[in-house]
């Protein structure tokens, strides 16, 4: 017991000083800027972030939706949007009607699988799964979609915290007044009155109305694309989003002559097929938004171009291969295909990170942090004695442990904790960030923190097998405009 407050006592006034700078760019994979001649930018939560009141607009009028267009109860108005209920990243199964937190192996986080905006009692959980794990076949597609018999559908774009939250809403609602349904039919009509919020233009009016209300100007995109262009980097635009939206968006972030920077601007693209789907030839777009019906020889600056293809915008423009770096903050959508068939370099935008960064660096979740680990190594090394008076000490060890874990998810999200981690494990989220992002960062403004000669190193964090070659907090601590290194409780 002296040890185990010595080492509550020694551990933490070391770890507490080195905290991580929120406006760091991550590497995953070792990427120099040097080599990069060519900057592509989705357009949506990349260059332009919103505020919390578009997804209270996009819940608040896909609930109309299935309240006049699918029958739904009237009772449903009396539901508003929770901006802090879900996280992105976590699956629903369809079938079950439950939205829960998957780590990296496929294994349920307990304590994070809800039925409406109830959780689920842990044993209810074991007994449904048959355990914790969730078998390959029943995770989702490629691209976080429930098909082909896929029970799973993973929400990983950050429109969709307006969807998962409206899907607990409605199950909560039906389970209140003992209202039997049938959940594939729930999540296909939520699904489509979300889809109809933004298919039908209903949200683009909104946002076009209202910029100043839905849009942050504050992310410095104007900046980041003006150092850019002065460093006489080619850059282009490619988007799901059609022109009016982005044009008006576009125009209060940078201003009215904000395609001059654009070498190439293209809307509509519906990606992810704009990368995979050969057949659909680019087509030009008036300032009016007329369709012209023209072949398109080249993609010439200053004019707008509508669908297409990548095979067709790499055929028409040479940009090929890791001279090219594509921001996205939908990490299957956005980046995976560039990656695995094109050899692009990737940029994943994480909005969510700034937060999570700041919580990890106060005091409160150092601590605990410091002391979960250190009651683990105690755990771990202390487990080999057998005498009862040992295995007491143990006992109290692992019971103390397992009353903590809570604590540190709930410190990020009382519901389903923090967006890159479950207990201990990598959520499915961050390995998938990991293997399709060579860097990820809050916001596009975190360039500004960097030179374009920069080279990104992804740190050698030990495999299991390995001793680390020094202590942790031998780190030289590095200025902002250099990758700071991680807190050990970060990395561990």
């Amino acid at each position: 017991l002296v040890k185990y407050n010595a080492i509550q006592y020694n551990l933490t006034p070391v770890i507490s000083t080195n905290s991580v700078n929120p406006d760091t760019i991550f590497a995953n994979n070792e990427m120099s800027l040097r080599d990069i001649e060519i900057y592509g930018f989705d357009y949506d939560y990349t260059l332009a972030f919103y505020s919390s009141h578009l997804h209270t607009l996009i819940f608040n009028i896909a609930r109309d939706i299935l309240i006049s267009n699918h029958r739904y109860p009237e009772g449903l108005r009396k539901y508003e949007y929770i901006p802090n209920f879900a996280v992105r990243g976590l699956h629903y199964d369809v079938q079950k009607a439950l939205l829960m937190k998957i780590d990296a192996f496929h294994y349920i986080q307990l304590g994070t699988v809800y039925r409406g905006l109830h959780p689920v009692p842990d044993e209810e959980v074991i007994a449904m799964y048959e355990g914790c794990h969730v078998p390959l076949e029943n995770m989702s597609d490629f691209y976080g979609k429930s098909s082909h018999g896929h029970t799973m559908k993973q929400f990983m774009d950050i429109f969709s915290l307006p969807e998962m939250t409206l899907l607990s809403c409605v199950n909560d609602f039906f389970m209140r007044h003992n209202i039997d349904y049938e959940p594939v039919h729930l999540y296909k009509d939520v699904k489509e009155a979300i889809r109809d919020v933004h298919v039908k233009g209903i949200m683009y009016r909104a946002v076009e109305a209202d910029i100043e209300k839905y849009i942050c100007y504050g992310e410095q995109s104007h900046a980041v694309l003006k150092k850019l262009s002065e460093h006489g980097k080619k850059m282009f635009l490619i988007t799901n989003s059609p022109f009016d939206f982005v044009d008006r968006g576009m125009s209060y972030i940078v201003g009215k002559d904000w395609r001059d920077l654009f070498d190439v601007v293209i809307v509509q693209a519906d990606k992810p097929s704009f990368f995979n789907d050969r057949r659909k030839p680019f087509r030009r777009v008036t300032d009016k938004g007329a369709l012209l019906w023209d072949r398109i020889h080249r993609l010439e600056k200053g004019q707008i171009y509508k669908q297409g293809n990548l095979y067709e915008f790499l055929r028409l423009t040479g940009w090929r291969g890791s001279k090219v770096l594509y921001f996205g903050d939908h990490i299957y959508s956005d980046l995976a295909d560039l990656t695995l068939k094109h050899g692009w370099r990737t940029g994943a935008i994480i909005p969510e990170l700034r937060k999570e960064i700041k919580i990890m660096n106060t005091e409160q979740y150092v601590h605990m942090m410091t002391w979960l680990q250190a009651l683990t190594g105690l755990i771990e090394q202390m487990q080999v004695h057998r005498d009862s008076a040992s295995q007491a000490v143990v006992e109290e060890w692992i019971r103390e442990r397992e009353a903590m874990r809570p604590q540190t998810k709930d410190i990020f999200n009382a519901q389903f904790g923090s967006l890159f981690r479950t207990y201990h494990n990598p959520t499915y989220f961050s390995r998938r960030l990991s293997r399709f992002a060579d860097i990820y960062m809050a916001s596009i403004s975190c360039l500004l923190n960097y030179d374009l000669q920069h080279t990104f190193f992804p740190r050698r964090t030990p495999l299991q097998h390995e001793s680390p070659f020094w202590p942790e907090q031998s780190h030289v601590s590095l200025s902002a405009s250099s990758q700071p290194h991680r807190t050990k409780a970060e990395s561990d």
